[in-house]
């Protein structure tokens, strides 16, 4: 009997164990399962895909999108958010700086008249404005158009807060500075009045005009709309002149042309401009130099062309001894700058090293130095002003420039494009120079600065597209290169080309021709172009846009610096242009790609 207990007993306790059992593998069965399911991250940002030090910090997914769960548990009021995102957009137009500002008892009390759906033909010089495109904060053409147009009765008073209430789209956005012949607007204005453009023009600065108005269709968009564009580059003739034999890029020239046994094309390339630094530094130089006193002659003209000209300046207007005595106080001077390093015609540096002393240091030595070095550089520029191009470099540049006509491969005229990227193919219409040069400035024509107008038409262009364009036919022109490199330049190597000043870019017209051919007629609208008011236009250009360039290019000298900079470029990034070709950058530029497949 208690042998029967005894094993009821461990029997019972058997099936206490196995029932304490299931339970809690049941528990850890659940727990595991359950852990599959969950996300392994607790952290909101980190559920929403954050891994690592952005997941700690949560600065990468700061302004991701919500997920649908998180969103929803917001219970975000849509017309809430509608109305806010209103009320913002109202704050910013109370205060911007186009707003020409209305009571409400005004704008009750304005009659309201129809809007129609026009396209404003406009022209601008860009100096002094932020850009083509409007803006709450900045001074734009934009803005300025807009006050106008309210100021001259051609907006409404209730709309005249915001421009979007008027539809408005611009054709082609212009940057900082830079000027339109001919660019356009479309938008819905009151155009009753019949001289309405010359209401508008009252209301605008003079670097400002209103061409015409066009009615057009309702849906019309002038940006969709455009087909092509017109482009001008204004260039001073100056820019063709080869680099001055003292400069790194000058040397070059002439040192792989004899390398390569190609000096005498290369001379017959430059046949129209053999001599010309001979002549200048004969002609307009030496009297400078000569008038100078001899005890700081050296230093000057060291400052602008380099030592070794210095030194044949010195031997060739003072004594034998005097001379030889100078030439060795040159050579033991340290601070002396070297040939190669120092700018030759336009000097980079505005005054040698002894003028960088403090304002109560500055002597009677160093302010004849300043007065010498500064007589010089002009002289030298007004030797440049001077030059005219002769026909025969006009051709070439004219050759030149045919051949960016059809469709090519830019990749090497614009940034971060390989010359596999579809987008790197453009098309351009023609690309042609004007025969006959702009002489701009003031006084007689011998003393005025000759500009070639380089006009470029095509479908699109990329971002700095035609300006390292017009870079890559200036230099090619001004050091004697071959053609050829511009045909290479299209390839799959790569090139580093510098892009010139957007001083001299301009936007010249839009074309439509599309809309001109098939939706005007349709609609009895008339066409869209700028042919009826090119009179005007051209006054305006050289007025206002010509005149602001060429006194732009007076007072900082942009064009001279540009190409002053690449002459002294001590780096072989730029010696494509030389008689070897891409050959010439060969090993230099590994990390940037320069020369190789792209």
């Amino acid at each position: 009997m208690e042998h029967s207990m005894a094993i009821l007993e461990e029997a019972s306790n058997q099936l206490d164990k196995v029932a304490a059992t299931p339970a809690t593998n049941e528990t850890d069965t659940i727990a595991q399962v359950d852990s599959r399911k969950r996300k392994r991250f607790d952290d909101s940002s980190q559920s929403r895909g954050a891994r690592g030090p952005a997941a700690k910090h949560d600065k990468r997914h700061k302004k991701r999108d919500l997920g649908r769960g998180e969103y929803l548990r917001q219970n975000i009021d849509k017309r809430e958010k509608v109305a806010a995102a209103g009320e913002r957009r109202r704050d910013e137009a109370s205060t911007a700086v186009y707003n020409v500002g209305f009571s409400k008892e005004e704008i009750e009390a304005e009659e309201r008249r129809p809007k129609r759906k026009v396209a404003v033909m406009i022209g601008y010089a860009g100096t002094g404005y932020k850009g083509m495109q409007i803006s709450t904060t900045e001074r734009t053409i934009e803005g300025e158009l807009f006050q106008a147009f309210v100021r001259a009765g051609a907006i409404s008073k209730a709309n005249a807060d915001d421009p979007k209430k008027a539809a408005l789209i611009r054709c082609a956005r212009t940057d900082k500075g830079v000027h339109a012949a001919g660019n356009m607007i479309s938008l819905k204005l009151i155009i009753e009045d019949a001289d309405i453009v010359d209401k508008i023009n009252a209301e605008l600065p003079d670097q400002i005009r209103v061409w015409g108005i066009e009615r057009t269709t309702g849906s019309f968009n002038c940006y969709q709309a455009c087909d092509s564009r017109w482009y001008e580059y204004l260039i001073p003739s100056y820019a063709f002149l080869p680099p001055h034999p003292s400069s790194f890029l000058g040397k070059q020239l002439e040192a792989t042309a004899d390398e390569v046994g190609d000096r005498e094309a290369y001379e017959a390339r430059q046949q129209e401009v053999r001599g010309f630094w001979a002549e200048v530094e004969e002609k307009y130089i030496k009297p400078v130099v000569d008038a100078i006193d001899e005890d700081i002659r050296a230093e000057v003209v060291s400052a602008l062309r380099g030592e070794d000209e210095a030194s044949a300046t010195q031997l060739a207007t003072t004594q034998a001894a005097e001379k030889d005595e100078q030439a060795d106080a040159d050579e033991s001077n340290d601070t002396q700058p070297h040939a190669d390093a120092v700018p030759a015609v336009d000097a980079v540096q505005e005054e040698v090293e002894v003028l960088a002393k403090p304002p109560q240091e500055v002597d009677q030595r160093t302010l004849r130095l300043r007065a010498a070095t500064k007589q010089l550089r002009q002289a030298y520029m007004a030797a440049k002003r001077r030059y005219r191009l002769p026909e025969e470099r006009i051709d070439r540049v004219r050759t030149a420039l045919s051949n960016f006509v059809g469709t090519q491969n830019y990749h090497n005229y614009t940034i971060q494009k390989t010359h596999h990227d579809p987008s790197a193919q453009r098309h351009i219409k023609s690309f042609v120079v004007n025969g006959k040069p702009i002489l701009i400035g003031e006084g007689e024509d011998s003393a005025k600065t000759e500009w070639l107008s380089l006009k470029v038409h095509g479908q699109s262009f990329m971002m700095h597209q035609i300006r390292k364009m017009v870079s890559m036919v200036a230099l090619l022109v001004r050091c004697g290169s071959s053609l050829d490199t511009m045909k290479h330049s299209f390839g799959p190597l790569r090139y580093s080309i510098p892009k010139v000043p957007g001083l001299g870019l301009m936007l010249e017209r839009p074309v439509f021709e599309s809309y001109n051919k098939f939706t005007a007629p349709k609609n009895d609208r008339a066409e869209l172009t700028f042919d009826k008011y090119e009179d005007n236009i051209e006054a305006f250009k050289r007025k206002e846009i010509y005149a602001k360039m060429f006194a732009e290019e007076e007072e900082n000298g942009e064009f001279s610096r540009f190409f002053n900079h690449v002459d002294h470029f001590r780096e072989p990034s730029f010696l494509f242009v030389t008689s070897k070709g891409l050959a010439a950058t060969e090993g230099y530029g590994r990390r940037e790609g320069y020369g190789e497949d792209k």
